[in-house]
């Protein structure tokens, strides 16, 4: 009887093991077919911007460059994406499109439409809220709440490489040559410093900006760098600090 209880109760623990396992498959499966679907909702959506959207202003037709470049990418990820976390970044980067199409909208003078979920790193970045110019060696570099002329260039707000780049309208995409080279050249770092230094004397910057500031520094001598889905952001953490009624709305470090 011992014996026949014991090959039950294995039997019985076999089963358990088994039936726990198909549950666990089916929510994995779940989960993908949920990351997957919302992934091409928010691609689709973007598609259906990219391609109704029209303009000749400099800016709007920067941001639908971007916007169509996001469109893109997010398609290949899509393709390629085999687990949900594959998923998850092409939803990040259709949802950056998006950003840019709103750009284009509010430049065209049109209702941006409705809010869209944060991109990472997107609220401890914050946004410009007045205008900005800075030269360095000789160059002028501009950034802007508002699209215009000499502001052309937008960007939806993140971090890369762990330094937070606040949302708004640039002269130029000084942050493109750190994304394409993988870290922070010389000029760019420079240009960092000059636009986003408590040196610009607002009460909206504190110690804890400048804090963030060369943590971030001491990350890229490391080279320890983490991307985010959209490609635009590092890791890096800060310390205390926020943007309060400065330069920048919306962002805390913390």
């Amino acid at each position: 009887m011992e014996w026949l209880f014991l090959g039950l109760f294995v039997l019985f623990v076999a089963g358990a093991g088994l039936l726990l396992a198909q549950v666990s498959r089916v929510r994995k499966q779940r989960a993908l077919a949920d990351a997957r679907a919302d992934a091409l909702r928010w691609y689709e959506r973007l598609g259906g911007q990219v391609m109704n959207l029209y303009g000749d202003d400099p800016a709007v037709r920067q941001a639908l460059v971007d916007a169509s470049e996001r469109y893109n990418a997010a398609g290949s990820q899509l393709e390629a994406a085999r687990t949900e976390r594959q998923y998850e970044l092409a939803r990040e980067t259709a949802l950056e499109g998006l950003h840019y199409v709103r750009a284009a909208r509010t430049a065209l003078g049109l209702d941006p439409g409705p809010e869209l979920p944060l991109l990472a790193g997107q609220r401890a970045a914050g946004a410009i809220t007045k205008e900005r110019e800075v030269e360095l060696q000789g160059h002028v570099y501009k950034a802007s709440p508002h699209p215009g002329g000499a502001t052309p260039y937008y960007y939806p707000g993140g971090r890369i490489h762990g330094r937070p780049v606040p949302a708004g309208w640039y002269s130029e995409p000084w942050w493109k040559t750190a994304l394409v080279a993988g870290a922070w050249g010389i000029g760019s770092l420079l240009l960092f410093n000059a636009l986003f230094s408590p040196a610009w004397g607002d009460s909206g910057y504190d110690a804890g900006f400048q804090d963030g500031a060369e943590s971030a520094d001491q990350g890229d001598a490391g080279g320890d760098y983490g991307g985010d889905a959209g490609g635009d952001s590092g890791g890096g953490d800060y310390g205390a600090g926020d943007f309060g009624g400065g330069d920048f709305g919306g962002g805390d470090f913390g």
